[in-house]
């Protein structure tokens, strides 16, 4: 697979956000894409359960509010609220922890933007790895809608195979260290941030 990596590195708005919920120390990420396709077809595609499958996971369960939803090999969760063709949110359940998940479509001048937001309670887990044991997930989630919109009759490329190559080590490692400036943006240590950046870029890559 052969693409332009930093066009879809710019391609990303990523901030980070210290918060409370329940009265708990809680982050959360947000993510900004635009894409140059119609509003009804981008909701179509990140909340048909039929399409989902095709740039995502396999998905089963209830797709309406109230309902639950299950995706293969990754998290659970509710479908708290959904307003077509605007905003759903989720809880997102995954090894035991809960966490949560809103997607906004609207239009815009490119065609349409999406943005997401995922929110967590505080945990070692994010001292150690930081926003980007999420946000590079979520991006690598939005390039292959990028893709799949661009192209949507075309197969996703491999991911394991995509997270090898030397395109897919360049995405993951901007992405990574966009995080960890984003994350230093939000008042995190310096040092630490760029420490977790770097761990991050090893999970996905499995390279030390």
């Amino acid at each position: 697979m052969s693409f332009d990596v930093e066009r879809h590195l710019r391609a990303v708005d990523r901030s980070v956000l210290s918060l409370e919920r329940d009265g708990r120390p809680a982050c959360s990420i947000t993510l900004v894409r635009s894409f140059p396709a119609p509003l009804a077809d981008v909701w179509d595609a990140v909340t048909n359960g039929d399409r989902i499958p095709r740039w995502f996971l396999p998905i089963t369960g209830n797709l309406e509010p109230g309902g639950r939803f299950q995706l293969e090999g990754n998290a659970g969760g509710v479908i708290t609220a959904c307003e077509p063709p605007s905003r759903y949110a989720v809880t997102w359940e995954f090894v035991g922890d809960t966490s949560w998940v809103e997607v906004r479509c609207s239009e815009d001048r490119a065609g349409s933007r999406l943005e997401l937001a995922h929110s967590f309670l505080w945990s070692p887990h994010w001292d150690q790895y930081g926003p980007g044991s999420a946000g590079v997930g979520w991006e690598l989630g939005l390039l292959r809608l990028a893709l799949h919109l661009e192209q949507p009759d075309e197969p996703q490329p491999d991911e394991a195979a995509f997270a090898m190559s030397p395109e897919g080590k360049a995405l993951i490692t901007g992405s990574s260290e966009a995080w960890g400036e984003a994350a230093i943006a939000a008042g995190m240590n310096a040092d630490a941030a760029h420490a977790a950046a770097d761990r991050t870029t090893a999970f996905y890559t499995g390279e030390p």
